[in-house]
């Protein structure tokens, strides 16, 4: 028969915490670039939210940190979450923010599954439908 294999994911994500702007000064495109990392920091404390609370919809389609995320945030992946906080008080504010996340996240229940099996031809085949979906994907934001 056709030999199979056992396929996985990891994801390492730094979520590099809240940007303060005024803070650090930032101006233009580091500043939008900020503004972009708070918005999809919101939306990752709504997803979590509404996870721990279990309420209907779940907004992940709504960043694209949080449509990365998904699989990891009550999906069907084993998930750890490392919370760096600084012990200084002029971190205060981020530090309970990230202690805040923390402590919601891990009341998230995923419901872990054993690597699916697939023979090479499958696999071919499931990559390149992924690859073919991406270049669509390319595509269409390339048309905005």
């Amino acid at each position: 028969g056709e030999e199979l294999l056992k396929t996985g994911k990891l994801y390492l994500d730094d979520l590099a915490g809240s940007e303060n702007i005024g803070r650090s000064g930032a101006k233009k495109s580091r500043a939008r670039e900020a503004g972009n990392i708070n918005q999809s920091l919101l939306t990752l404390g709504r997803v979590i939210q509404k996870l721990v609370q279990k309420e209907g919809h779940i907004p992940y389609r709504e960043s694209k940190l949080t449509r990365l995320l998904q699989d990891s945030l009550g999906g069907k992946t084993k998930t750890t979450i490392i919370a760096t906080v600084s012990p200084s008080a002029t971190n205060l504010e981020e530090t309970l923010s990230t202690l805040d996340y923390a402590f919601h996240a891990k009341n998230i229940k995923n419901r872990p599954e054993i690597n699916q099996k697939l023979t090479k031809k499958e696999l071919i085949k499931d990559y390149t439908g992924e690859i073919e979906r991406l270049k669509r994907d390319l595509l269409a934001s390339r048309e905005k």
